[in-house]
Formats: C-alpha cells, sequence, structure tokens
C-alpha cells in the first residue's frame, strides 16, 4: 500500500459506511455468528466481520440459484470481484463498500493476496465442478475455509491484546484455525445435502451416493469433522482474550450441531437442515460469556 495513504481515517464517513454495511451483510445471512460475534471485542468484531461480509458476497454469485445467471456471467461477477480486492489491498479504497471494509481490515492485520487468491479459487470450482475427488476436495476446503480461519487468526492476532510476537504465534496456532474452518465447512455440507445435491447439482463427498446415504456414511464423515474440531480446540486457549471467547462460542455451536447430526437419521439430513435450537445458542454463549468451552 502506498505509504501516503496510511493517513488517520478513523472518522470517514465512507468508513464507517462499509463497516456498518459489512455488519448488515452478516446480520441477514448468519444469525449464529451474529450472536458469536458479539463476544469480540473491538475493533476485532468490525474486522472479523468485515472478512466474513466478502465472504458472503462472492458465496452469493456462486450460489444464487437464478436459473437465469449464467455461469459466465458469475465467473464474469467473480473475476471483476477479486480485481477489486486486490486493487483496494494496493490503494487501500474501494467504489465497493464490502470491499472497501475488507480492504481496511487486511491492510490493518496482514492478510495478502497468499490467503485471498485461494478463496476466489474455490469459489471458482463451485461454478466449474460438480463432483469432488478426494485432491479437489482438499484444495477446494482449504480456499473456502481453511484461509478464512487464517485471516480471522490474523485479525485475533492484531488485537490490542495480542501477543508480543504476532508472526510466531500465527505460526503456532495455523493448524488450529485452518482446522475450525474446515470443521465449519464440512459441517455446511452435511446440513446442506439436500439443497447441494437437488438444487445445485453438486457432491462434495468423493464417493458418496446421497440417495443412499446411510448412518455409516454419516458417521464417517462425522468422525472426520470431529477430528478437526479436537485438532481446533487445542489451539484456543492461546488466543488472545479478546477472540477467545467468541471463538470457544463457534467451537461450541459446531460440536453441537456435529452431535445433533449423529442422532439424525440419514433420510432426515436427506430432507432437512439440521439447526440448533436458539435457546441452546444462547446456552452456549453464555457458558462462552462466562469462560465455559461448552
Amino acid at each position: 500500500m502506498n505509504p501516503d495513504l496510511r493517513r488517520d481515517r478513523s472518522n470517514s464517513p465512507y468508513d464507517g459506511l462499509a463497516e456498518s454495511s459489512a455488519a448488515l451483510v452478516i446480520h441477514r445471512y448468519s444469525s449464529s455468528f451474529g450472536l458469536a460475534s458479539r463476544l469480540l471485542a473491538q475493533p476485532v468484531r468490525s474486522q472479523v466481520r468485515n472478512v466474513y461480509a466478502l465472504v458472503r458476497v462472492a458465496d452469493e454469485i456462486v450460489d444464487n440459484p437464478d436459473p437465469g445467471l449464467s455461469r459466465a456471467s458469475r465467473e464474469r461477477m467473480l473475476d471483476w470481484l477479486e480485481q477489486d480486492v486486490n486493487h483496494s489491498l494496493e490503494v487501500g479504497y474501494s467504489g465497493n463498500v464490502v470491499v472497501h471494509a475488507f480492504a481496511r481490515t487486511a491492510v490493518s492485520v496482514g492478510i495478502r493476496e497468499d490467503l485471498v487468491a485461494p478463496f476466489f479459487e474455490s469459489m471458482r470450482m463451485d461454478l466449474r465442478l460438480s463432483e469432488h475427488t478426494a485432491a479437489s476436495l482438499g484444495t477446494y476446503v482449504y480456499g473456502s475455509a481453511e484461509v478464512v480461519g487464517l485471516m480471522c487468526l490474523r485479525t485475533f492476532l492484531a488485537a490490542p491484546d495480542g501477543p508480543s510476537d504476532p508472526a510466531a504465534a500465527y505460526e503456532r496456532l495455523s493448524n488450529g484455525a485452518r482446522r475450525l474452518g474446515a470443521a465449519f465447512q464440512k459441517l455446511n455440507f452435511l446440513r446442506d445435502l439436500a439443497e447441494d445435491h437437488d438444487l445445485l447439482g453438486r457432491a462434495y463427498f468423493p464417493g458418496l451416493d446421497v440417495a443412499t446415504f446411510s448412518e455409516r456414511d454419516r458417521d464417517r464423515l462425522l468422525d472426520d469433522l470431529d477430528g478437526d474440531l479436537v485438532a481446533a480446540a487445542a489451539a484456543i486457549e492461546q488466543l488472545p482474550p479478546s477472540s477467545r471467547r467468541a471463538v470457544v462460542a463457534a467451537h461450541g455451536t459446531f460440536t453441537e450441531l456435529s452431535t445433533r447430526l449423529r442422532s439424525t437419521p440419514p433420510s432426515e439430513i436427506r430432507r432437512s437442515r439440521v439447526r440448533v435450537p436458539g435457546g441452546v445458542k444462547l446456552r452456549i454463549v453464555a457458558g462462552a460469556l462466562w469462560g465455559g468451552h461448552e
């Protein structure tokens, strides 16, 4: 970024508009994330919302079920969005308020193209692939979810109460951040099994026949997912206090979802999206607020 652009813009009306827009995107798309994010201290709360708002906009481009929006049109929109993001990382501004909010955070905490590029490549995979191999799934999960976990980790470690050596902490905690992101993505694959297969025509799990989805299939996938959650839990206690409670709440919610999925008949998973009731979410958040892990 041009050093001349590194000036105090804390009172910029446009910056405020951008962050408010990002917060609105999160509010409209994800009640669970919005609830957990309230446990983040500022400025981390706004920064994480800025990251996730960009993710949601990209998701909307590739997942919008409107049959009148062709694959070629979606690819152009995704290309334009990535170009805008890359340009904003250089100059610190964008005419797209969500991209502008993301760029402000990225420049501030050190999110660079090495994380942005894999994310957009995974979004393109959703437009080009209908069935995954083990190799392509690994690439997809890394770009669509693990790098988002790493982006969030950058914001956590850049907080005022962050470690004295953020680079060393990033290396130490990266695996936990990636595994939590992977768990979240795999949970969504299972919860959206019907929609992905029937509406979007996608098969994320290699070799899985959705029509004959069984308890054995369910438990095999959840065993893998639970391994991610165990690995992620080991890193949570090393996070700064400003982010730790929110990550505890997210981890607790993912664990609850995994437990509920394991007790849900495959036929029901195939038909409807398994959810955590609002009261249970509040209990998990309360536990995180008071220092618990569940």
